[in-house]
């Protein structure tokens, strides 16, 4: 099957339908389907790329040697691709051989992948090895760390000023915030917050966490946390099985504050945690909701996001039941969220959080949670719950129609054949939905602007074309719906200094036509898929959702004000601000001609990356 576009000729099998998930995802754990967040193990294909070198299990995210023989659960074929491609590097080559250009030129000039998505790959050739390939790593002492494609900067401790002193070059205000970046210049990372700033002695006298998240490097977490509090309780919160069960087990076993709460999954979905931190202090409570995985690389040159709330006190003792809530209903909705894992290890974490008073949270909570759900229980996750708010709590503006909506993402699901399927249909009517007077439907004339890197955008990043791990969009899916490249448009963050730091974080909003103000803006978990949006079934009487996610809306009404002021001036942050800081430039850049977005499961080896790597997936 072969298809042509301004952004290149895809060759490749027919494959499953990534929204098709099976009754029993459980019979087969290659399948895309069976992984409802876009983070996700692609089909087994028969590619031409070399086979991945057999690494020594004993080796952490960065290649460093271990005692334990765990490795941090990588999420996906595409983030291990990355791992891969970052500890072995394929260097560019100017000039190759006459007999690899003829390769390269054959296999790239379509894109081609196998005939079969199920098909086990063909034996390689076998070669003898030579003598100076066996064991090239041998004389290498065992906690030597290997050179880094990420240059002699990445393994270095931070500079004493990377961190906050203290708080008061932070906006409060709306209490969204970016993580720091490695490698740009300071005044962008001024309030901005690292991991070890929000668990630190800053935020509280911290007794006890709990971590939800899809990835884990344990030892590299434990590390976070200050030395007064690195042995304090925590529990992780995971959705991991068998194998990955079990690593994740083993890289605890040194320390014994660490439990486990493993989520069950439910017929239509294996479980994947979204990511959240309960922090307990002697003070009191907080949450914080974030885009990051806690693994390293997730946390240094990689944009990210985070809501953090303020800090809840106890309520009087013999406080009802519904005390502290806010006017945003976030603390019924977090428990019922909560109450939805269906974990005996969360109920502890339910009853504190009943005993707090969340009366100052400004945001709503917008979940996800898998299942078919029917009636009023349609309203309660996804993108419908996103209408339902909406449609509550804003009003409709001026020349509505030419307000655009703007979605960005790190991941793209199955969305069908064509954009009347979901994404023009009911995905847009929610996102154009401004107050019970909303259109029946989406008018042709409101605009929908997509921001997802391209294959540029990836080469010229901070990390270079491993940075395309933790974006994972697959050729089985893109060939199939060649009609959304239209949307797209590149990665450009100048305002925040984070054009070469690609895109992890998750934002949606609307946007006024000159791009100056906001009607509500969205920081989630959620890509863009149905299966993390949900998409209607039934002729529109059931709605059904596959994964769990997470974000918070802002909407302008909870803040007394009317639409949000775009900040010009994001960093650094300043606590009089007034203006919500968008992380990327408005207005977006449509893709050029010969721009492409970014594929991760096929080679780009033309023009070497800020590391003089090429990008060879295996």
């Amino acid at each position: 099957m072969s298809q042509d576009s301004q952004h290149g000729k895809w060759t490749i099998s027919d494959s499953e339908d990534e929204d098709n998930i099976p009754p029993t995802p459980q019979k087969d754990s290659n399948k895309p389907s069976i992984k409802p967040d876009l983070e996700r193990k692609p089909d087994t294909i028969t590619t031409f790329f070399k086979q991945e070198p057999k690494l020594s299990p004993k080796r952490n995210e960065d290649n460093h040697s271990v005692k334990e023989p765990s490795a941090p659960a990588m999420g996906s074929e595409a983030r291990k691709a990355a791992h891969v491609n970052q500890t072995i590097p394929v260097k560019y080559e100017s000039n190759p051989s006459p007999s690899v250009k003829r390769k390269r030129e054959t296999e790239e000039a379509g894109w081609n992948l196998s005939s079969s998505d199920d098909e086990t790959p063909a034996p390689a050739p076998k070669k003898e090895p030579k003598k100076s390939d066996v064991n090239p790593k041998k004389k290498k002492t065992e906690d030597k760390r290997p050179p880094s494609p990420h240059g002699t900067s990445y393994y270095k401790e931070e500079p004493a000023d990377f961190f906050e002193t203290n708080l008061l070059s932070m906006n409060d205000m709306y209490r969204f915030y970016l993580n720091k970046v490695t490698g740009i210049p300071k005044k962008f990372n001024t309030g901005a917050l690292h991991i070890k700033e929000i668990l630190s002695p800053m935020f509280g006298t911290l007794k006890e966490s709990v971590q939800f998240n899809y990835c884990f490097d344990i030892p590299w977490m434990v590390e976070q946390y200050p030395p007064e509090f690195r042995d304090k309780p925590v529990i992780l919160v995971h959705g991991e099985k068998r194998e990955s069960k079990a690593r994740l087990i083993q890289q605890a076993k040194p320390y014994p504050h660490i439990r486990f709460c493993q989520i069950s999954c439910v017929k239509i979905v294996v479980a994947f945690c979204r990511k959240m931190m309960l922090l307990w202090y002697e003070e009191g409570f907080r949450v914080i909701i974030l885009t990051s995985n806690l693994i390293r690389a997730d946390w240094y040159q990689k944009t990210q996001g985070m809501w953090m709330s303020p800090l809840y006190p106890r309520l009087p003792e013999g406080s009802p039941g519904t005390a502290g809530e806010s006017p945003t209903n976030f603390k019924s909705d977090l428990l019922e969220y909560l109450e939805a894992y269906r974990a005996p290890e969360l109920a502890e974490c339910i009853d504190r959080i009943k005993q707090h008073d969340l009366s100052e949270t400004r945001v709503y909570l917008i979940g996800s949670t898998p299942g078919r759900y029917q009636g009023p229980a349609m309203e309660k996750w996804g993108h419908l719950r996103l209408r339902k708010l909406l449609s509550e709590h804003t009003k409709p503006v001026q020349n509505e129609e030419r307000w655009h909506v703007l979605g960005q993402f790190s991941s793209i699901g199955s969305m069908g054949l064509d954009k009347t399927k979901w994404l023009a249909a009911e995905f847009q009517r929610t996102l154009t939905t401004l107050g019970k007077a909303g259109k029946s439907l989406a008018s042709p004339e409101t605009q929908m602007l997509l921001v997802y890197p391209s294959v540029e955008n990836v080469r010229t990043s901070l990390e270079g074309y491993p940075a395309g791990g933790s974006l994972p969009y697959s050729i089985q899916t893109a060939q199939k719906q060649l009609w959304l490249h239209s949307y797209f448009h590149g990665w450009h963050a100048d305002v925040t200094g984070r054009s070469n730091a690609m895109p992890h974080i998750k934002t949606y909003m609307r946007v006024s036509p000159d791009f100056t103000q906001l009607a509500w803006f969205l920081v989630t978990s959620a890509n863009l898929s149905k299966a993390a949006w949900g998409a209607l079934e039934k002729n529109n009487t059931q709605v059904m959702v596959r994964s769990y996610e997470l974000g918070v809306l802002y909407l302008p009404s909870a803040f007394n004000m009317s639409t949000f002021p775009v900040e010009k001036n994001v960093f650094p942050a300043s606590s009089s601000s007034k203006g919500f800081p968008v992380p990327f430039d408005l207005p977006p850049q449509h893709y050029s001609s010969k721009e492409q977005p970014w594929i991760w499961n096929i080679p780009y080896t033309q023009a070497p990356d800020t590391h003089g790597n090429v990008w060879v997936p295996s």
